[in-house]
C-alpha cells in the first residue's frame, strides 16, 4: 500500500500537496541555478577518467556568483571566496559574475585543485550593468510588482543591446512567472535569433509549454535542450521527468531525476524529494526512504523537511508491519 497522507499539525498533507510544494520550490530554484549569460561556449566537456572528486576554492570579488558547467554553484563570501565540493575529474568551464564587473569565463583543466584566483575587471557597459541589475531583481522578486520591475530592467538592457540572448531568456523567465506565456515564448524566439543553439532557452521553452498543458511540445523542447547540451542539461532532465511522472511512466521519470541529481552535484535537494515520491509510486520504499533521507541530509531545515520526516516514519512503520494513517 502506498503512503498517501502524512499528519502535519491539525491537518493532513497529501503527497499531491507535497509534490506541489516541491514543484513550486523547484520552479524558483531552477530559475536561479540556470541563469546563463550571453557568451557562447561548447557544452561538451571532457569525460571524467574516473570517479575521483576534488575540492576547489574560488577567490574573486565579494558576492560574486559562480557557475560551473553552466550550473550555479553559489556566491562568494565577504572575502570573495567560495569552496566547491565534489568536483568531478575532467575539464570544466567556470563562469564568474559580480555586479559592476565584466563577466569572466575560464577553463578548469583536469586535475586542477586548491585555490583558483579569478580577477574581474570593472565595466562601464550600460547594457551589461543593466542586465546584472535585472538578474538581481529577478532573483530577489517576491511579488508581481517586483517581477514587473525586473522585466523593465531586462527590457532596458535589450534597448541598449538588442542582440542580447541572455537578457531575452531572463525576461522570458520573468514573464513566465507573471503568467505571460505568449510574451515569454516571443523572448525565447528572440534569443534564438542570435543564438540558434541555446540549451537554456530550449529548457525554458519546455517549461512554458508544460505550464500551458502542451505536453508534446514540452517534451520536444526538453529533449532539444538535452540534445543541444550534449546530454548535460539538468533543467531539461527535470522538466522531462515531471512530464513522464504525470504520464505515469515512473521508471523513466526516476531515471531522469537521477541524471539531474548527478549533473547538479547535489545542489538542489528538492529533486531528491521528487525522486522519493516517484519511488513511492513504484512501491520501491527502500529507495524512497534513501532519497528522502538525502533531502534531509542536504536541507535539514528545508521547507519540506517536516513533511518528509513524517513520510519516512510511515514508510519505516510500513516495513515493520505497523498500522498506517488511512490513505
Amino acid at each position: 500500500m502506498r503512503i498517501t497522507q502524512v499528519q502535519m499539525g491539525f491537518r493532513k498533507l497529501t503527497l499531491r500537496d507535497l509534490s506541489y510544494l516541491a514543484s513550486f520550490a523547484l520552479f524558483v530554484l531552477i530559475g536561479l541555478s540556470f541563469s546563463v549569460s550571453y557568451p557562447v561556449f561548447s557544452q561538451q566537456r571532457t569525460k571524467a577518467t574516473g570517479s575521483t572528486s576534488k575540492t576547489i576554492t574560488i577567490s574573486t570579488e565579494p558576492d560574486a556568483i559562480i557557475w560551473l558547467d553552466e550550473i550555479r554553484r553559489g556566491t562568494t563570501d565577504a572575502a570573495g571566496k567560495l569552496t566547491l565540493m565534489k568536483i568531478s575529474s575532467g575539464r570544466h568551464i567556470m563562469r564568474v559574475r559580480a555586479n559592476g564587473f565584466k563577466e569572466a569565463t575560464t577553463s578548469l583543466l583536469p586535475g586542477r585543485r586548491g585555490n583558483v584566483v579569478v580577477e574581474l575587471v570593472r565595466t562601464s557597459d550600460q547594457a551589461e550593468l543593466t542586465f546584472q541589475h535585472a538578474e538581481t531583481a529577478r532573483e530577489q522578486a517576491k511579488d508581481e510588482e517586483a517581477r514587473q520591475k525586473a522585466a523593465e530592467l531586462y527590457r532596458s538592457a535589450l534597448t541598449l543591446r538588442p542582440a542580447f540572448p541572455a537578457a531575452h531568456v531572463g525576461l522570458a523567465r520573468v514573464l513566465m512567472s507573471l503568467n505571460d506565456s505568449s510574451g515569454a515564448l516571443e523572448e525565447i524566439d528572440a534569443a534564438r535569433s542570435t543564438r540558434p543553439v541555446y540549451p537554456e532557452a530550449s529548457a525554458v521553452e519546455g517549461r512554458i509549454y508544460r505550464e500551458d498543458g502542451f505536453t508534446d511540445k514540452a517534451i520536444a523542447s526538453f529533449r532539444r535542450a538535452i540534445r543541444e547540451a550534449h546530454g548535460f542539461q539538468p533543467e531539461g532532465h527535470v522538466g522531462l521527468a515531471r512530464i513522464l511522472e504525470e504520464k505515469r511512466q515512473y521508471e523513466e521519470a526516476a531515471a531522469e531525476y537521477e541524471l539531474a541529481i548527478k549533473q547538479l552535484s547535489e545542489t538542489e535537494p528538492v529533486i531528491y524529494q521528487l525522486l522519493g515520491a516517484v519511488y513511492e509510486k513504484l512501491e520501491k520504499y527502500k529507495e524512497a526512504v534513501t532519497a528522502y533521507e538525502k533531502y534531509l541530509e542536504l536541507a535539514p531545515n528545508g521547507s519540506l523537511s517536516g513533511a518528509i520526516r513524517s513520510i519516512i516514519d510511515q514508510l519505516r512503520r510500513q516495513a515493520a508491519g505497523q498500522q498506517l494513517l488511512p490513505g
